[in-house]
């Protein structure tokens, strides 16, 4: 993209953009500070010019993942002016509206990682589902029962048709609702297996996905946001919180694997750990 922007932007503008972006489906979602219009307009341009056959419409993001529908705020620059879309990866399809449900393109290899470990006839809880990525990647990979549940209306929608357009409908069960009243009121004891792909709420609903699992025990993947400078190490600060907060929950345990998922700003980072709960 910056060999595109040479003839665009000058050398002062081309050092304030970032340098990456995301593309989901036909939409590019691209991120400049101080939401510089001129700047990102040129700059949308050129990802226009970059991927012809591929991008048709280009949004600014203005603000981060944020609330309980993890959504971002999005401002038009070029193209069709269109936030609905059809993302492919690995086999599967999602219709996805950027504005309106989180979607991130960056976890294909945790999607792909987790389906893996998922076992032929396994009961998994997948308490913050979106559109249906983890659930239907994992209907896809295994013989696997996957209730999915999101609180997003339209996260939901989505998912319903991805169910379809993936042919999965013996597999996945989509919930809307919260999903700590959902397990309370049908789910449980039922599970095999507990994702918890939400950073934001995973440690305040971690009660509710211990009464998900099954008596005799179970798997919990769960994913935090952890702020480590150059001398502290992500993994250590998640696990160390992950198992104060166990052991007061009186839950027995083993931590199986872990990895930082991926970066999410300065210092700022996706983490993992896979529990097996006994």
């Amino acid at each position: 993209m910056r060999k595109r922007l040479n003839s665009r932007l000058s050398i002062a503008e081309k050092g304030v953009i970032y340098n990456s972006y995301d593309i989901v489906g036909d939409i590019a979602i691209i991120k400049v500070p101080n939401d510089n219009l001129e700047v990102a307009t040129k700059a949308a341009e050129a990802v226009l010019a970059l991927y012809p056959q591929k991008v048709k419409t280009v949004f600014l993001q203005t603000s981060a993942v944020e609330g309980n529908f993890r959504v971002r705020e999005l401002k038009f620059l070029v193209g069709a002016n269109k936030t609905l879309t059809v993302h492919k990866e690995s086999g599967c399809i999602f219709k996805v509206d950027v504005e309106k449900c989180y979607f991130s393109p960056r976890l294909l290899h945790e999607h792909q990682r987790i389906a893996s470990l998922v076992a032929s006839g396994e009961v998994v809880v997948n308490m913050f589902s979106g559109v249906g990525c983890f659930s239907i990647f994992i209907a896809k990979k295994a013989f696997a029962k996957v209730y999915s549940i999101d609180i997003n209306p339209t996260a939901y929608e989505c998912m319903r048709e991805n169910v379809r357009l993936n042919r999965v409908f013996n597999s996945v069960v989509p919930l809307l609702g919260d999903s700590k009243e959902i397990i309370n009121a049908q789910l449980r004891g039922v599970a095999d297996r507990v994702l918890m792909p939400l950073p934001e709420l995973a440690l305040q609903y971690l009660p509710c996905a211990l009464k998900a699992l099954k008596p005799s025990g179970g798997w919990i993947h769960y994913y935090d946001f952890e702020h480590a400078t150059k001398n502290e190490d992500p993994i250590e600060k998640t696990t160390s919180k992950l198992k104060k907060h166990l052991e007061a929950l009186g839950a027995k345990y083993e931590i199986g694997s872990f990895r930082i998922v991926r970066s999410t700003g300065p210092n700022w980072h996706q983490t993992v750990v896979d529990i097996h709960i006994r």
